[in-house]
């Protein structure tokens, strides 16, 4: 059967990335806190909490890095493997919370508009968009095949485009004394991070809860396995997506006559074959029958 393997010093580098960005985040929060309640601005404010909500989610992320290099033992089989699945799911729905919070903080300012001293706004944007452009270009390489590591990015990236939208209306204040620009860029930063948020809310959420990958079609599964000689009937099929590398099919298959073990294995070594290279499944688990009165149904609800 194959199997996918990551290197130690992979998971390593992705600790360390996640560390550095950590305290780069912990250092903006902090000047962000002070730099608004000075201030008095809002998007100030609201960069603030989101780079707060980024230092819990890289911690998550990190712990969740970790935790998924854990070896399996016997009270807990597959180890720690849905760990970065279960990070990536929490960092998803606080950005959705933070994003709430932000609108009615936002809704509450357009009521209640107050000036705002503009040049500590500017400086400390471009602190925000320096040490969060760093930890972006850091984390970019994990994100691509990562969910944890994808939503740790996704928190850094929506942060250095708030502090953008930061520095834009802090010039604006400065320069044109915009003073409603502050809560407007907090409402379009806030719907940004619920539409990041949802996609990855939704992802992680469909992982946990065992349901099929979306790239597969069970019944083209069940199509290609039935033509191998001779398989009669494939039925009580389950497919779920353990963590980002491992997908597993568990199955029922009748058999028209019955065969030997040994000719057991050369047909499950074929059915491995054809799923792994067309459909992406590395783990397989297949119980034969023979003559056995039960449901052949596709899918049956144990």
């Amino acid at each position: 059967m194959a199997h996918h393997h990551h290197s130690h010093a992979h998971t390593d580098l992705k600790g360390k990335n996640l560390i550095i960005s950590i305290f780069l985040n912990i250092l903006i929060t902090v000047s962000q806190v002070i730099g608004g309640l000075i201030s008095g601005s809002l998007s100030l404010l609201s960069d603030a909490l989101h780079n707060f909500s980024d230092v819990l989610s890289l911690i998550v992320s990190y712990v969740a890095t970790i935790l998924s290099k854990k070896k399996a033992c016997t009270n807990k089989t597959f180890g720690y493997k849905r760990a970065e699945i279960i990070a990536a799911f929490v960092n998803a729905a606080t950005l959705i919370i933070v994003a709430i919070i932000l609108i009615k903080e936002a809704i509450e300012r357009f009521l209640n508009p107050i000036p705002i001293e503009s040049n500590l706004v500017i400086w400390l944007s471009l602190l925000g968009i320096a040490a969060n452009g760093f930890s972006v270009l850091l984390l970019k390489k994990h994100a691509d095949n990562n969910m944890n590591m994808k939503s740790a990015y996704l928190h850094l990236l929506t942060d250095m485009l708030a502090s953008v939208a930061v520095l834009i209306g802090g010039l604006l204040m400065k320069f044109f004394q915009m003073y409603w620009v502050d809560p407007t860029l907090t409402l379009a930063i806030a719907v940004y991070l619920i539409f990041m948020g949802y996609d990855l809310l939704k992802e992680s959420t469909r992982v946990l809860m065992l349901f099929t990958p979306s790239t597969i079609h069970v019944q083209n599964i069940v199509e290609a396995i039935s033509k191998i000689d001779p398989i009669k009937n494939v039925h009580h099929v389950h497919i779920w997506q353990l963590n980002e590398d491992e997908v597993h099919l568990e199955a029922h298959i009748d058999f028209q006559k019955d065969i030997k073990l040994s000719e057991f294995d050369i047909i499950l070594d074929k059915i491995e074959e054809e799923v792994y290279h067309n459909f992406g499944i590395n783990h397989v688990n297949i119980q034969p029958e023979f003559g056995k009165c039960d449901a052949k149904q596709i899918i049956v609800q144990d």
